[in-house]
């Protein structure tokens, strides 16, 4: 825990010192390896997985699952890599492990379980919107949902009492608008949730799509490539979050109708219960 004044504090504090926090995901990166070599087979990549028996075991529950709809149970690692892809499988494993070290975090007001049940719902409805966008981020859209929140527990590991200042002053609002987390989080830290897990993320050396869907989330423009990317997490953040505002400049961004977006909810409502168990099993 860092104990220092808002007014010297810094992302790099927060990152530096914890070694949970400054060590990536390594099997995700054993993976990556093997995805980036084109001699490497699905076998090699299944071989990785399978010396993870209980990561083995959950991520064929997740491709059996709602979350694929296949019609014929999968029953190896290395068919479901032949399914969904070496990519998809590697951010699955991306999502599942990070899921898995930060399920424990105690002292902060809101419950883990709640906060990953938030962000898997974003993520799901991230990976909607993008479907009806004709797919063009099929393989980061859900990743990018399930972890543009990330920076909240970084808060709440490094420096609780801020953190907890901040959820405490929003918890007084009459009435929250849109972006009101960002701006306190910053009037009371320094910065926002989403500058640190974009940090972490490029610390860890994670995709850059991953890194910049973050950042863009309190600053969006049109200029880079990702802009749209943003804009689909950025929507879907808020259409997770029922206590948060309708932010009608997000919807109208995409150029939504009403009738996609109920699409969009009732469809994730199907799928959310059964896939919540598989990433956030009860303890």
């Amino acid at each position: 825990m860092i104990v220092s004044s808002p007014s010297t504090l810094t992302i790099a504090d927060l990152l530096r010192g914890d070694l949970q926090l400054a060590s990536p995901p390594n099997i995700y990166f054993q993976l990556k390896k093997i995805v980036d070599d084109p001699a490497k087979t699905a076998k090699d990549a299944a071989f990785v997985i399978e010396n993870d028996a209980a990561l083995a075991a959950k991520l064929l529950k997740i491709v059996n699952s709602a979350f694929y709809g296949f019609p014929a149970q999968v029953g190896s690692i290395a068919r479901a890599i032949t399914l969904i892809g070496t990519r998809e499988l590697q951010n699955l494993v991306l999502g599942a492990v990070i899921v898995e070290r930060f399920s424990d975090l105690p002292g902060q007001i809101f419950t883990i379980h709640d906060f990953w049940a938030r962000n898997l719902r974003c993520a799901l409805i991230a990976r909607e919107l993008d479907a009806q966008f004709g797919k063009h981020h099929a393989e980061v859209a859900f990743i990018c949902g399930l972890l543009h929140n990330l920076g909240q527990l970084v808060f709440y590991r490094r420096i609780p009492v801020l953190a907890r200042e901040v959820d405490l002053l929003l918890q007084a609002q009459a009435h929250l608008e849109v972006d009101d987390d960002v701006h306190t989080e910053q009037s009371v830290i320094g910065f926002d949730h989403f500058q640190v897990g974009a940090q972490l993320c490029q610390l860890w050396n994670l995709p850059e799509a991953i890194v910049e869907s973050i950042r863009l989330h309190s600053f969006p423009d049109t200029i880079s490539p990702y802009s749209d990317l943003a804009a689909m997490v950025r929507l879907a953040n808020c259409l997770s979050r029922i206590e948060n505002p309708y932010d009608a400049l997000a919807v109208s961004a995409l150029n939504l109708s009403p009738e996609q977006i109920s699409f969009v909810l009732d469809k994730i409502s199907d799928e959310f219960e059964v896939i919540f168990k598989l990433f956030y099993p009860s303890r």
